[in-house]
């Protein structure tokens, strides 16, 4: 699967104004476009995700064919799979195959329990995916009321209401040049990311001693 690629491309808060520039070209550029549906008969009559793809083909003037992916929420390494196996069915007959989530993959998505499967099952595909971020929910949420979210030195925390202890993401901002980095203790997997989306952009696994650049940000992921 030298030649074929992946999208897995975030559709923001359930508004197809709030997708990405770089989410739209995705999939007018994709071969076929992969929608996860809850519904048993691969049905898309309340699904919100199918509305925001059509919404972009009917205003951007683009049509793809659209593939059902069944995808209960049931959280079972079966239901990823029966998903994975119909990407790659896709991938077997088209070159560019997108699949699309609300909100940001990054948060709460099915995108890397499917990620997790191609990479163990296809490494070469695994390599030529990419992962489109998008805006969340709770952006926009702080949006409507016109509150930030953190300002100056507070900090945010993503809460899941769940009556047990859980696996924690921690992101350390707003770093000063020059300060040490021996104060993070890493619990998980910790990347430094430099500069991002410029052209001194840098990402490594792991931290330098001391702050280099002042846009860095650290991110501890959990195991």
């Amino acid at each position: 699967m030298g030649n074929k690629k992946l999208s897995m491309v975030s559709l923001g808060p359930g508004d197809f104004e709030l997708v990405t520039i770089k989410a739209l070209k995705a999939l007018k550029n994709s071969d076929v476009i992969c929608v996860p549906t809850k519904s048993k008969d691969n049905s898309f009559d309340k699904s919100m995700t199918y509305k925001i793809v059509k919404d972009l083909m009917n205003e951007f003037g683009f049509d793809k064919p659209i593939v059902p992916v069944y995808a209960p929420m049931n959280f079972t390494t079966d239901a990823w799979q029966h998903q994975v196996d119909i990407l790659m069915d896709c991938l077997s007959e088209h070159d560019h195959v997108s699949f699309v989530t609300l909100g940001d993959s990054a948060v709460y998505s099915t995108v890397y329990y499917l990620l997790d499967l191609i990479e163990q099952q296809n490494n070469e595909l695994y390599h030529n995916s990419e992962v489109i971020p998008g805006i969340t929910s709770f952006s926009l949420a702080s949006s409507r009321v016109k509150k930030p979210l953190c300002l100056g030195d507070g900090a945010l925390e993503i809460v899941p209401l769940l009556e047990k202890k859980v696996p924690t993401t921690k992101i350390y901002m707003r770093p000063k040049i020059g300060m040490k980095t021996s104060e993070l203790v890493e619990t998980g997997d910790m990347y430094t990311f430099e500069n991002l989306n410029q052209k001194e952009e840098n990402t490594i696994k792991g931290t330098y001693d001391t702050v280099k650049k002042y846009m860095t940000l650290f991110i501890d992921f959990h195991k």
